[in-house]
């Protein structure tokens, strides 16, 4: 990566802003970034599933493996996809009978801190 271009310039998701501290650790550590986006592009291409139903399996897997901000991120990118809130809500709401109750629930309230988050004032 070179020194002007931006982490999220090599993301699959280049419109969708990164997290401050994703930011920092891929500017310090740009090969490690540059791999973890490689293997990224790698699984995505290792299957026969389109890139629609591959996001909401990424924030499937997010809800369940009770990971906070993967779930924001993958969140803010299947928006940025073109995917509805409540397509966002309904696979949180799946994952009660596989995550249980509490879990589905915690992933339902991180997918809303992103669908319903108020646009940062200017």
């Amino acid at each position: 990566m070179s020194a002007r271009e931006q982490p999220s310039s090599v993301s699959d998701a280049p419109s969708v802003k990164l997290p401050p501290h994703a930011v920092d650790v891929a500017r310090e550590h740009p090969g490690l970034w540059q791999a973890f986006q490689k293997l990224g592009e790698e699984v995505s291409n290792a299957g026969p599933l389109d890139a629609r139903t591959r996001r909401l399996v990424h924030l499937a897997y997010a809800i369940a493996a009770g990971s906070e901000g993967a779930t924001h991120s993958h969140a803010r990118r299947a928006l940025a996809d073109g995917i509805s809130p409540a397509e966002l809500d309904h696979v949180a709401l799946l994952a009660i009978t596989t995550a249980g109750w509490g879990q589905a629930m915690k992933g339902l309230s991180w997918v809303r801190d992103v669908t319903q988050a108020k646009p940062a004032p200017r």
